[in-house]
């Protein structure tokens, strides 16, 4: 093997793990001051009505952030924008500190606003050069790319709830998660090469006539929009309501019903880490359909079952069914036509839709129908997804260029 390939192959492997840092660190940061938010309520002394007014403010950023996010990756490429977008999350984080510091809810909420664009920023430019390195290594990567934010969620609840019981401030802790985060990003940006994604139309679609077509006149990619509409609405409920439907549902106690929310989550981590395997083994297309068929399955014991033990245990087939939506929708927006950014960022639009709208969405159905029957809706759009899997078929030339080569590995 020449000098010149170990060393491209020594690139790619800094480049991924790269990647796993970008998404760790954003999951270990949101944990951390979500586990904290019983006390910042108390510090910022509002109502629990006043205190979904504050966090609207994450909400604003992170729409902000990904409606120009594709526009910025074409662009500046995604070294620039993962970059700037992740120096805006420490930020944020740093103000957030600073706003509880000072007991301020209006900077506190300026302060989410602005670790929701950086957050919201990033997400394209990070996924576009996941779906990048994904290709350039002929295997699987994104959904264990996901993964590693799930564990950074986890880490992060993990040290919330250690550090509160050991009693350290809120502002403190925060405080701690920023400054820890900023050496890993600085050395880990290094391995972004300039120029990745800056008018990147490499993806397996033609050109012409389709790369000129609006998006929604591409029926693939709305198919693939609804696959993760559907996904992310099933991972966005269990993440807002579910100790709240496990209490008022099935009857388990709140320590338990937070214990049940951890499994869900667990749930998530396995799938992400584990579908790449199966990814490559038996194609997208049958991994979202298991996926989504498993995820349905889990919700429907949720809803139909009273026997709690039975629905304790489904949420672990809620969490890996839901898993694997968002990064698989991902890659396949990047691969099935031109304009990878722009695909990649209308997915991403449309899975955070999901997210903001969904949840309260519930909470009025669950106002007049109770919990359990609202999740009916998320549990039939996730058997829609199933039955139209199909969408996120890598396109033949792709699929054929990427069998034979298993070489790459991530040592």
């Amino acid at each position: 093997m020449s000098v010149t390939a170990v060393s491209s192959r020594k690139a790619l492997r800094h480049r991924t793990w790269a990647l796993f840092t970008f998404f760790f660190l954003p999951g270990l940061l949101m944990a951390s001051w979500a586990t904290r938010t019983p006390a910042i309520r108390d510090i910022l002394q509002v109502s629990t009505a006043e205190m979904g007014m504050v966090l609207f403010g994450l909400s604003i950023g992170s729409m902000s952030g990904i409606l120009g996010s594709g526009w910025l990756v074409k662009r500046f490429g995604t070294h620039t924008v993962i970059r700037n977008s992740l120096t805006m999350v420490i930020v944020g984080i740093l103000l957030v500190s600073l706003a509880l510091y000072f007991a301020s809810a209006l900077l506190f909420t300026a302060s989410l606003a602005v670790f929701g664009a950086g957050m919201g920023s990033s997400e394209v430019a990070i996924n576009v050069e996941g779906a990048v390195v994904e290709r350039l290594m002929k295997k699987t990567i994104l959904p264990m790319m996901h993964g590693f934010y799930s564990l950074g969620t986890l880490v992060g609840a993990g040290l919330g709830m250690g550090l509160t019981a050991l009693g350290l401030r809120a502002d403190l802790h925060i405080l701690l998660a920023g400054l820890v985060s900023i050496a890993p990003i600085l050395i880990a940006i290094s391995a972004i090469p300039h120029g990745s994604g800056h008018n990147d139309d490499a993806a397996a679609g033609s050109g012409g006539e389709q790369q000129r077509r609006p998006f929604w006149r591409d029926g693939q990619l709305l198919l693939i929009g609804f696959i993760v509409l559907a996904m992310a609405f099933a991972e966005g409920s269990a993440n807002d309501w579910l100790p709240l439907l496990m209490v008022d549902g099935h009857g388990f106690s709140p320590a338990s019903g937070s214990l049940i929310y951890a499994a869900f989550t667990l749930g998530m981590t396995i799938g992400r880490f584990g579908g790449g395997w199966f990814i490559d083994r038996y194609s997208r297309v049958n991994v979202v359909r298991a996926s989504a068929i498993m995820g349905a399955l889990g919700i429907a014991m949720v809803v139909f079952v009273d026997n709690p033990l039975i629905a304790g245990l489904s949420v672990i087939f809620w969490g890996m069914g839901a898993s694997l939506g968002f990064p698989l929708t991902i890659s396949a927006a990047s691969d099935t036509g031109p304009d990878a950014p722009a695909r990649v960022s209308i997915v991403a639009i449309t899975g955070y839709i999901a997210f903001l709208v969904g949840p309260p969405l519930l909470g009025f159905m669950g106002e007049h129908y109770g919990l359990r029957s609202a999740m009916v809706v998320v549990m039939a759009l996730v058997v829609i997804a199933a039955l139209v899997a199909k969408a996120v078929a890598k396109p033949v030339a792709l699929a054929d260029h990427s069998a034979p080569e298993k070489e790459t590995s991530i040592p």
